[in-house]
């Protein structure tokens, strides 16, 4: 019963105290981090998306040239 207690219910009653604690420290973003945030990911998603297209751009004409049809 022990090696039950050791394994189990201690690890669990330790990520729950560590979850609560971590969820009580949490703080929602005022409007300023929010507009960051916000324009970091839209400039993530332009980028990738770019380099995405122009990955395409390229990998067609070699592909047609390769394939040759």
């Amino acid at each position: 019963m022990g090696d039950f207690n050791s394994t189990v219910v201690v690890p669990t009653k330790e990520f729950i105290k560590d979850s609560l604690h971590l969820v009580k420290k949490c703080t929602k973003p005022d409007k300023k981090e929010f507009l960051a945030i916000a324009k970091a990911t839209a400039a993530g998603f332009f980028i990738m998306g770019f380099v995405g297209f122009a990955v395409k751009l390229v990998h067609i004409p070699i592909n047609s040239i390769l394939v040759g049809s």
